[in-house]
């Protein structure tokens, strides 16, 4: 059954997440060209632990892989990617906060745009373990491989992948995850989103307690607390942030790993700090498509 094992794992009473169309799916499945590009997004998580989202439409659903270090444009940086459960289309461009349960924590659209399979039978790439790609997305582009690292594909020994860069002008030594590290979608940080929700609801019962997720969702919490007192003070009115918005706004963000230096792609180097897609007049990707049951998410 199609996003059987997405909705097993989850609650749609307590969750903002979407609950997944089927018939949508079907829909959009019979309506793809993959040789004008399918839909792709990346989505910043931070749960128990700091990961990505690395997702590729495919008949109607998001195959998914979490990279736990994030994708690198370096070829010689292999990533892993664990496989998981396929996700439905409309989550595609969910942004916010998951309260409780499965994946409790904060979700950033990070990246999205279009993919494109450099194989005829993207079945049979899966099945071989060999899938080959382009992307087309503000921050990811160019030549990519997926490549499982043993098992069979759908068995429970075969979820270990790598993603790596191919050489190409998208292709270069800077952590792209350090160098653009906001949403694509608000243009905001992880306390921006839990800003706009509740920077409360996890004072009990945190998604991260201890080590380095801990420390860091700490952080955003006070942050988004910060930022959210000063919103609710001046409602209305336009005038100078609270010196605690302030500060929030001028301590660093939390980062887990030192950026890598140096090493630009060339066709980055053209590029702003958020970097839009090629193609100049190109129209932005096309997003999923919103159904009726689908809730608010921002």
């Amino acid at each position: 059954m199609v996003l059987e094992k997405y909705k097993q794992k989850r609650n749609f009473q307590s969750t903002p997440e979407p609950s997944g169309d089927v018939t949508v799916a079907a829909e959009r499945a019979k309506k793809a060209r993959p040789e004008q590009g399918l839909f792709f997004c990346v989505q910043k998580h931070l749960a128990s632990q700091l990961h990505y989202d690395f997702r590729l439409e495919h008949k109607g659903v998001l195959l998914s892989w979490a990279v736990p270090k994030g994708p690198s444009l370096d070829p010689k940086t292999k990533r892993l990617a664990m496989h998981v459960e396929d996700h439905p289309i409309e989550y595609g461009t969910f942004e916010g906060v998951i309260p409780s349960g499965y994946g409790a924590g904060i979700v950033m659209l990070w990246d999205q745009g279009t993919w494109t399979p450099q194989a005829e039978d993207v079945d049979a790439a899966l099945k071989k373990g060999d899938l080959k790609f382009t992307l087309d997305g503000y921050k990811l582009k160019g030549s990519w491989v997926l490549v499982r690292t043993g098992g069979r594909y759908g068995s429970g020994d075969a979820r270990s992948w790598l993603l790596i860069k191919h050489r190409d002008d998208w292709a270069g030594e800077v952590d792209i995850t350090e160098f653009a590290p906001r949403s694509v979608k608000s243009d905001g940080d992880f306390e921006d989103i839990l800003a706009a929700d509740k920077p409360d609801v996890w004072q009990s019962n945190r998604p991260a307690q201890g080590g380095e997720a801990g420390a860091m969702l700490a952080k955003i919490i006070e942050r988004a607390a910060a930022l959210k007192a000063d919103r609710s003070r001046s409602t209305g009115i336009v005038g100078p942030a609270s010196e605690a918005s302030r500060q929030a706004r001028r301590a660093p963000a939390p980062k887990a790993r030192k950026a890598r230096g140096g090493g630009a792609p060339r066709a980055l180097k053209k590029e702003v700090a958020q970097p839009k897609p090629s193609g100049g007049s190109k129209k932005k990707p096309t997003a999923p498509k919103k159904t009726a049951a689908k809730r608010r998410t921002t």
